[in-house]
């Protein structure tokens, strides 16, 4: 076992106004299970960049291990070729016999190794890479968001996977998975860095016990504070008073008033008992300043979901549907129904047809939306609500170019109160003078999800809305669909998001 050690770690992009990080310390031990928690923005990726070496920095990072990094990078002259061809470029010196041994260990197939990189599905690129990055022998990994766009099989099985792994800093907003892989956290807060044992779950009531002593703390303080204020005005007040009854004193006319002598001393009794009222509010501001500093006290969101006139809004019978002039169907057979207060969650394995589904239901509503092809009904029927409102965030987001004020003047919407919901999201300012395709995903799909919130519907459709979305906006966003109860096809691999906003699930 040895450490990773960061001491006075200070980091800025060029051209930003503040910097990702200033003096940062903490160590951790090679053999943690560490996970990497904070929110979108904050230097998580940044950081991993850093510990590879590739940005230059302020400060010191020690470590007696070499570092690897996941998700690797495929060249698009790569992605025709098998993996076998190029894992050795990813992973120099990566034997082949233990890749295979790690994608067993995924519930994974030899033949996958061998087979074009591009035939692979989400969930098969992933267990190929993943087995690449840990066929060496003393690599401290870098996982940065490994089960994004992996169904619910293949994200059990990378989690089994990562539970028997030691030595590596786990990247994921995903609860479940988080709670499942790790044995510390190392927790990017608004002003600070913690270090701490336990997983996900165990920080997360730690920081609401936390939270919640500041908070009181923070009250006791202002209590205190306001109290000594009062205080300090009184007895000025007083002490004025009694200086000014020395004007006009004459002790020949007036011997039984008190002397100058005695006023003057009051009042300079007076005046150092505000002295110390003022020392000891000095001393509780002092105390109050680094309270609240990290508290996450995400805003309330508002919605304006449409009231529509009849209780069943999308039906499907014996739907048959796929893509292109062949024969082959994504989905055959299939029938649905979507009812008014209902949030139906599509659950199945890549490929199943819950994207099909969707974008056949907004193509029969003739919704727009940013979609790549509609799927061909074969045979069956669909059938929506006339004047039925659709509100859509697509699960790709490569097709965002451009500024804010574009994307929202193509879109009909308001861009102060658009802004002002990403930094409800939050989101920094900073970002809205960037092109969108300079966004991180995490941001991109935050402007997604805001365009939704602001347009009245009377159905929301979203796929896939939570990839790499942080864990504090993700609950946030819970709150929210608990809150105003929208009617809402979703597709999303979270099993806590599911479990908590669903009130039907649909199997494919």
């Amino acid at each position: 076992m040895s450490q990773i050690n960061v001491a006075d770690l200070t980091f800025g992009y060029e051209g930003s106004f503040d910097n990702v990080f200033e003096g940062v310390s903490f160590s951790v031990d090679t053999d943690w299970k560490l996970g990497l928690i904070g929110r979108n923005g904050k230097g998580k990726t940044t950081f991993f960049r850093l510990l590879l070496g590739s940005f230059p920095f302020t400060g010191t990072i020690t470590a007696s291990v070499p570092f690897d990094y996941f998700p690797y990078r495929i060249g698009e002259e790569q992605v025709k070729m098998s993996a076998w061809e190029f894992m050795g470029e990813l992973k120099p010196g990566c034997e082949e016999w233990r890749v295979i041994c790690e994608l067993d260990k995924l519930r994974g197939s030899a033949e996958l190794l061998y087979r074009p990189f591009d035939t692979l599905s989400w969930g098969e690129r992933t267990k190929v890479l993943l087995a690449v990055l840990c066929s060496g022998e003393h690599d401290f990994l870098l996982i940065d968001e490994p089960t994004n766009h992996l169904d619910q099989k293949s994200r059990q099985a990378v989690k089994e996977y990562l539970n028997g792994k030691k030595g590596f800093i786990l990247v994921s907003h995903d609860r479940d998975l988080l709670d499942a892989c790790i044995d510390h956290v190392l927790v990017l807060n608004r002003r600070s860095i913690e270090v701490q044992s336990g997983n996900f779950s165990s920080w997360w009531e730690n920081k609401r016990r936390r939270d919640s002593f500041e908070k009181a703390e923070n009250e006791k303080h202002l209590r205190q504070i306001a109290s000594l204020r009062k205080s300090i005005e009184l007895n000025g007040r007083w002490a004025r008073k009694n200086e000014n009854t020395k004007i006009g004193f004459d002790p020949v006319k007036e011997p039984d008033r008190a002397t100058r002598a005695y006023i003057g001393a009051k009042t300079k009794k007076m005046e150092k008992r505000v002295k110390q009222y003022e020392k000891r509010m000095e001393r509780e501001i002092e105390a109050k300043k680094d309270l609240l500093l990290d508290i996450e006290e995400p805003v309330s969101l508002k919605l304006n979901p449409l009231s529509y006139h009849k209780e069943r809004l999308v039906y499907m019978d014996g739907v048959t549907a796929g893509y292109g002039q062949g024969k082959e169907a994504v989905l055959e057979d299939f029938s649905f129904e979507l009812k008014r207060g209902e949030r139906v969650f599509l659950h199945g394995e890549n490929g199943s047809g819950k994207s099909t589904l969707i974008k056949a239901v907004l193509a029969a509503a003739g919704a727009g939306g940013d979609r790549d092809g509609e799927p061909r009904v074969l045979s069956g029927e669909i059938t929506v609500g006339a004047g039925l409102k659709i509100s859509y965030v697509s699960q790709a987001t490569g097709f965002l170019r451009g500024r804010i004020q574009e994307f929202c003047r193509d879109r009909g919407l308001d861009e102060s109160l658009f802004c002002a919901l990403l930094r409800q999201l939050d989101m920094e300012r900073v970002q809205f003078s960037k092109n969108m395709e300079e966004f991180s995903e995490g941001q991109k799909k935050k402007a997604l999800l805001a365009a939704s919130l602001m347009t009245p519907a009377h159905v929301y459709i979203w796929d896939e809305p939570l990839n790499y979305i942080d864990v504090f906006s993700r609950i946030q966003i819970e709150e929210l669909l608990l809150s105003y109860e929208p009617t809402m096809i979703l597709v999303d691999h979270d099993i806590r998001f599911q479990e908590k906003v669903g009130t039907r699930v649909e199997e494919f």
